[in-house]
């Protein structure tokens, strides 16, 4: 059974209740919007029925990671039992937290052995696990191995060397015929992606993470600016312009289309680039993304989706049984191999069918291990703010509006508002 849900949010139909502990339940799951995300989410499910014999109907949701926070903060804010399960993203549980239920007290303390110790200390919030890693991302650099080796070139360490790669291939390949080579395309809008995106360019500067660990305001300072400036020179050079637009799927299509030398996206991105109707079928590498110059290194933003149990849910156990049912060994390790969904179980990257089928998952292990966070848990309820800030001025240096170092300097000033405020 699947319902679609309204944008205007909520004309969910109300959950049958079990009245006795032998009678099935029905529970409502959001997990994904469109796309692969969402049907291996409802193959689970699936099984996850045969296996227990209750009933779930999957709600679609936005695609917009923003819109989709903003329907789970009416739904939660309302008490409502609309929704058992909710998919969220790596940076909303210390927003959610409060309507969320404690899964330790209902699955046991040891829920979340083997899964990546810092994911499970991103969703502890005040010693309550409030969801389970499902999978993990970090942002890796997809290249053109034909193209390299065509051109003669090595894989790029630094943004730096992949800038000049990038320009030279481009332009051999649109002298050679064609006009639509692009070098290099990322995750430009105004919008979550593009604080990712920033953040991995500010950090492989060695330029921090815009708020540290103590909730101090550290984006002021001259390889952050260093950094913004180097990506605005992209853009119109090895960057289109459309790129102030896009987000992961644009950049995919573009690659994906055999118009791009290199991108930047998630590790999904992997398995679609392999796939029958792919124009770039046995021709992509993936590496880590470059280092901000030879006293840098590579940073890659971590992000990442989780599942959580609402505390209004009806059937608070049996929605805890799904959601550790969904982000057991058994289903991390299918939704791998079928569509290249990082585990969040470290075992599952010694597991050779996992490798067989995502080779990267061995060779970049330190990168998802060690990704770099977004200022989450140190801005609290001020996240969002300080996201749309960090986001706005990196895309006015994208656009030519500001500089770098005006644009650090302006954005300084504005998080230190933000925190007299909020945090």
């Amino acid at each position: 059974m699947k319902k679609t849900l309204l944008t205007s949010a909520i004309a969910l139909a109300s959950l049958a209740s079990a009245t006795g502990s032998a009678q099935a339940a029905e529970l409502t799951i959001s997990c994904g919007a469109v796309g692969a995300e969402l049907t291996l989410c409802q193959e689970g499910v699936r099984a996850w029925e045969e296996k227990t014999g209750h009933s779930v109907d999957v709600v679609s949701t936005p695609n917009s990671s923003t819109e989709r926070l903003s329907l789970y903060q009416q739904i939660l804010s309302a008490n409502s039992s609309d929704i058992d399960v909710m998919q969220i993203d790596v940076v909303w549980p210390g927003l959610l937290a409060n309507h969320l239920l404690d899964l330790r007290e209902v699955l046991g303390e040891d829920a979340a052995v083997g899964h990546f110790d810092t994911i499970v200390t991103n969703n502890t919030i005040d010693d309550r696990l409030v969801a389970m890693p499902w999978f993990t991302d970090a942002g890796v650099l997809y290249y053109r191995e034909d193209l390299l080796e065509k051109h003669g070139h090595e894989v790029p360490t630094t943004w730096q060397e992949m800038t000049e790669i990038a320009r030279d291939i481009q332009n051999a390949e649109r002298e050679a015929g064609n006009d639509r080579m692009q070098g290099f395309v990322f995750q430009g809008r105004a919008y979550e992606g593009l604080t990712v995106n920033a953040l991995e360019w500010v950090a492989s500067f060695g330029g921090g993470t815009v708020v540290d660990n103590e909730g101090e305001v550290t984006i002021n300072n001259e390889r952050a600016a260093q950094a913004l400036d180097l990506a605005a020179s992209w853009i119109g050079d090895i960057s289109p312009e459309g790129v102030l637009n896009y987000t992961e799927e644009e950049a995919r299509g573009v690659f994906q289309g055999g118009n791009a030398v290199f991108m930047r996206n998630w590790p999904y991105a992997w398995s679609l680039a392999q796939s029958d109707d792919s124009d770039v079928r046995g021709k992509v590498g993936v590496v880590q993304l470059p280092a901000g110059g030879e006293e840098g290194q590579s940073a890659a933003g971590l992000g990442g989706w989780n599942l959580a149990v609402s505390r209004y849910s009806e059937h608070p156990e049996i929605a805890a049984d799904l959601v550790a049912y969904l982000t057991g060994e058994e289903e991390q390790k299918r939704r791998a191999i079928q569509a290249s969904y990082n585990p969040t179980i470290d075992s599952l990257y010694q597991d050779q069918e996992v490798l067989d089928a995502v080779p990267f998952f061995g060779t970049l292990y330190d990168t998802f291990t060690n990704a770099v966070a977004r200022p989450s848990a140190p801005t609290g309820d001020a996240y969002g703010r300080v996201s749309n800030a960090f986001f706005s001025t990196s895309h006015d240096v994208l656009s030519g509006t500001k500089d770098g170092a005006q644009a650090v300097a302006d954005l300084e000033g504005e998080l230190l508002r933000l925190k007299r405020r909020n945090w």
